[in-house]
């Protein structure tokens, strides 16, 4: 099952600053752009009539606070999540963020990779939305109780994210040699990140034991409820 696009809306009133982010999220396999405006006004217009997923908001925007914006937005099962993306680095204002249950806070100029961890935990959720009834795993990572943004040495955001939109969008179970190679990282690079995607409940692993050699370990998407 290929999973659903993650529809984006940008809100940055510098043109430039709101090109570049419109570039590293179009550059994010599993994610596009369906909106990039520089005002409020404008955010709520487009907002009545396209279905967002995830906004990137700043905090100062001409016509006002895009944090105070966000945290009045209704709180539904299908609301956007919301990343602020903001120069604003001030104890006070990162601590309303946290209250307002934004999903992360990024403080310009900002690493890809740390952009890629904050979409790595917008899939997160994503995925666990469904289920009736979550374990514990899937509560925690709901809470942010997770590893992504201390992810273990040899684990880095932005090829995790793409191992995990590989197994996303396919249906077929992959060997870490074949994912490797679809990827262009090396076998054990592969089956590292599988392995970690395991440990996370994102991906599933099928044994299959050969008449020679080593049993062959197939990854796929996991389906089961978390």
């Amino acid at each position: 099952m290929t999973a659903p696009m993650s529809r984006v809306m940008i809100v940055e009133d510098d043109e430039l600053v709101r090109t570049i982010h419109r570039t590293l999220v179009e550059d994010t396999p599993g994610f596009q752009v369906v909106s990039a405006v520089g005002t409020l006004a404008q955010a709520e217009q487009d907002l009545r009539h396209l279905t967002v997923d995830l906004l990137m908001v700043d905090i100062y925007l001409p016509d006002g606070n895009g944090l105070t914006w966000a945290s009045g937005l209704p709180r539904t099962p299908t609301s956007p999540d919301v990343i602020m993306v903001t120069a604003a680095n001030d104890l006070p204002t990162v601590q309303a963020a946290v209250r307002s249950g934004v999903l992360d806070f990024l403080i310009k100029p900002f690493d890809r990779h740390r952009l890629q961890a904050a979409f790595l935990r917008h899939g997160q959720r994503r995925a666990v939305s469904s289920p009736a009834h979550l374990t514990q795993s899937g509560v925690d990572r709901l809470l942010r109780h997770d590893p992504v943004t201390h992810l273990p040495k040899g684990i880095d955001a932005a090829t995790l994210a793409r191992v995990q939109h590989l197994l996303d969008s396919s249906p077929a179970s992959w060997s870490a040699e074949a994912a490797g190679q679809h990827l262009g990282v090396s076998r054990i690079t592969a089956w590292r990140y599988l392995e970690y995607l395991v440990v996370l409940y994102f991906a599933a692993v099928d044994v299959q034991y050969q008449p020679t050699g080593r049993p062959l370990k197939l990854y796929r998407r996991a389906r089961t409820p978390l």
